[in-house]
């Protein structure tokens, strides 16, 4: 039973860094892709250029989204599924990125973007079925 709890503690750890620090990745993204000039941000971030500005916008807001789903929930105890859905949601759009790239012929960012997303993916079936939260009333 105390082997089991301390396994259980140590992934619990485990995901919370990793939600903390796709947060931060997705905030950081996210803010960019918000607020950022597209010729400015295009320096950084080639593809802009062949979505429209609207489009670029949306992504920016979902990353953004998406980073405040991984933590708020969990913290505050109200709707912790909310964090299992934005990981979710955050692999999905890494599968899609993943796919784009390929289309695109960009294959140096895979690696990265693959991790990425089989990170988030561990995230969210951790949040799931390994270390789910619970609500505040089932507690």
């Amino acid at each position: 039973m105390e082997q089991t709890q301390k396994k259980y503690s140590k992934l619990n750890i485990l995901l919370w860094v990793l939600q903390i620090l796709f947060a931060l990745l997705y905030v950081g993204a996210g803010f960019s892709k918000t607020v950022k000039p597209i010729p400015e941000l295009a320096l950084q971030v080639p593809w802009v250029v062949t979505f429209p500005a609207a489009l670029v916008r949306f992504i920016g807001i979902s990353e953004l989204l998406g980073a405040i789903g991984l933590i708020l929930p969990a913290a505050l105890k109200i709707r912790p599924q909310l964090t299992t859905l934005a990981a979710s949601a955050l692999s999905f759009v890494m599968l899609l990125a993943n796919v784009f790239h390929i289309y695109q012929g960009e294959f140096q960012v895979l690696p990265m973007t693959g991790i990425i997303f089989i990170l988030l993916t561990f995230t969210a079936y951790g949040r799931w079925k390994l270390a789910p939260f619970t609500s505040k009333g089932k507690q």
